[in-house]
């Protein structure tokens, strides 16, 4: 159980003060680059969706225009 803690502890300490170091290193406030990263989160995820979904319509599209046909009478 100690080893459990004493590793919440380094990760407390090193890993979860990645924004406030980032601000203080840039000269901003931690409150800032946390909306950011939030922001940056939020945007990434709905861009790819809407891609994919952009890119599904186009390949559906496309397969109905140019569909082959094996002869005349195939309408």
């Amino acid at each position: 159980m100690k080893i459990i803690q004493s590793l919440r502890i380094y990760f407390e300490r090193h890993g979860f003060a990645v924004c406030t170091r980032l601000a203080e290193y840039m000269g901003m406030k931690a409150k800032s680059v946390r909306l950011f990263f939030i922001y940056a989160s939020f945007t990434t995820l709905v861009g790819g969706f809407v891609i994919y979904l952009t890119l599904a319509f186009w390949l559906k599209l496309k397969d109905m225009i140019y569909s082959k046909r094996s002869s005349v009478f195939d309408l």
